[in-house]
């Protein structure tokens, strides 16, 4: 598809059977007539593997294309390799060239070819586990990107007299951007405050006096933090009507003390909706409203601008619908930085659904279920010789769900900081007012055992103050709530990797965060 000619509203609702058919036949025109042409990468992973797009028929036929996931992002070089880079002769034999050359004369072409490869944005993943990968955007990109946040404004229910405030990180950061987009394509007013890194918490509470607004978007830490400060003060936010989040996972124990601190500042009980979107995407995904205590539909799909597909995280073979799975991103649309059938490592327990929302009665495709990070599932050593999976997407579900529990955070260390020891789970709390610090530890240490069948080896209660810097609200991109500040192994010679010995009580404080998913939603 060509970016120019998207329309801002999604095709019409389409059977199963013929929305897959028409998504195979648009991936195989991109891939034949840009991908293709100006990927020397695929082309050459394409011809190792085989691949036609010719042999796209059915549903079934997207396993012939190989996957793309984040080890291939090894090195800046490697990066560069997923930027479309156009051939001039070979933009010049396309039919659309030529008839607009006829039309329009090689000016507007060359207008044309511009706007549609020339890089102008980048944004970047938030290397928390990794090196930060940049993506590139043309303005033919940044056409899709207002359209998909467009759609996520209209999914949530908002209304172009309404007032929302973007509490997203400015940054090269997918959240901000799509939210500054969507804005403008949807012709709302948006007061982009760049979260706590710019104006810190006092800044942006001004501002929610001041502004008053219908709608507050950010990342569901920082707005916990934002909302306690405001209760603390006594701000009155009468309209206040919706929590749209992103950036974390967001369980259901986190919406409900959302809405309580809603209520409190005179709101009522405003929706809180979840976005999902990853940076490889360049797009985001939004739940409609429902009716607390009811599930979520899950999160609107736009078929035409890409194919998600639901894997088996073992074996990458594709899932039925409702099925789980790692989910796979291919784009229909994308210029800049592409690419094609991502791994993205995130997992979903309920898979895509095709039928009606039982919400908004939308019909299109929808991702629905809790969605976490597969590398969440971590091996520790709890024992001295065997080890222990921890699921640490339940664990956040649960710490979360517990009411007596405002907020906090999991640290991963090696006993006595050696690489050779066991490791030690520490659980930083911050405990609600209604309840003692003793009888939280004593019932945190219970319903781990019996939830999880771990057990932290402390929990150490903090101030609201002392758990704001530690999630680091105003200085990290994202807010810390999982870090692992164990040191790195020790190879058999008892060498580092660099080939010097470890000395005892290496690692110090200096944690590595460790990047969150969606779950509620994220954007890398």
């Amino acid at each position: 598809m060509n970016p120019r000619t998207i329309r801002p509203d999604p095709w019409p609702p389409l059977p199963e059977e013929a929305l897959r058919r028409r998504q195979l036949q648009q991936l195989a025109g991109y891939l034949r007539e840009t991908v293709i042409p100006f990927s020397a990468y695929y082309r050459e992973k394409f011809k190792r593997a085989g691949f036609d797009p010719a042999q796209l028929r059915t549903p079934d036929d997207l396993r012939r294309i190989p996957f793309t996931a984040k080890a291939d992002f090894h090195s800046a070089d490697a990066v560069k390799q997923f930027i479309l880079t156009p051939d001039p002769k070979a933009l010049a034999r396309r039919p659309s060239t030529i008839l607009k050359a006829l039309l329009n004369g090689r000016a507007a072409v060359q207008a044309g070819f511009e706007r549609e490869f020339r890089p102008l944005l980048m944004t970047s993943t938030t290397g928390r586990s990794a090196d930060p990968v940049p993506f590139f955007y043309t303005a033919a990109d940044i056409e899709v990107l207002r359209i998909a946040g467009a759609t996520v404004m209209r999914v949530c229910g908002a209304r172009r007299e309404q007032r929302l405030m973007n509490l997203f990180p400015f940054a090269p950061h997918l959240a901000f951007w799509i939210t500054h987009y969507a804005g403008k394509e949807f012709g709302v007013f948006v007061m982009d405050t760049g979260g706590g890194k710019t104006m810190g918490t006092e800044g942006n509470l001004r501002l929610l006096k001041k502004l008053r607004p219908d709608v507050l978007i950010g990342m569901p830490t920082f707005l916990y933090h934002l909302l306690t400060e405001a209760v603390a003060e006594g701000t009155e936010l009468p309209n206040l009507c919706k929590l749209v989040l992103g950036g974390e996972k967001v369980p259901a124990g986190m919406r409900r003390k959302l809405r309580g601190l809603a209520e409190e500042l005179g709101a009522g009980r405003p929706d809180v909706l979840c976005t999902y979107g990853f940076t490889e995407a360049k797009m985001a995904w939004a739940e409609c409203p429902y009716p607390e205590g009811l599930e979520s539909g899950g999160y609107h799909l736009r078929p035409e601008l890409g194919i998600v597909e639901v894997v088996d995280p073992d074996t990458g073979e594709p899932r039925g619908p409702e099925e789980p799975g790692e989910i796979v991103f291919t784009p229909l649309a994308a210029r800049g930085s592409v690419v094609i059938r991502y791994r993205t490592g995130d997992v979903t327990d309920g898979g895509i659904t095709y039928a009606p929302c039982p919400h908004c009665k939308r019909r299109g495709p929808r991702l629905v279920g809790n969605i976490g990070r597969r590398s969440e599932v971590r091996e520790m050593r709890l024992e001295k010789l065997k080890g222990t999976l921890v699921d640490f997407n339940a664990l956040e579900h649960l710490l979360d769900d517990c009411e007596a529990v405002c907020t906090w955070q999991i640290e991963l260390r090696k006993r006595y900081d050696d690489p050779l020891e066991v490791d030690e789970l520490i659980l930083h709390v911050q405990s609600a007012r209604t309840v003692t610090d003793s009888s939280l530890s004593v019932y945190l240490d219970r319903l781990l055992a019996e939830r999880l069948e771990i057990r932290a080896n402390r929990v150490v209660f903090h101030s609201e103050a002392e758990m704001r810097e530690l999630h680091g609200v105003g200085t990290q991109l994202k807010e810390a709530r999982l870090v692992d500040r164990r040191p790195p192994a020790v190879p058999a010679n008892g060498t580092q990797r660099n080939g010097r010995p470890r000395e005892s009580g290496a690692g110090g404080m200096n944690g590595t965060p460790v990047a969150a998913a969606t779950e509620g939603g994220r954007h890398d």
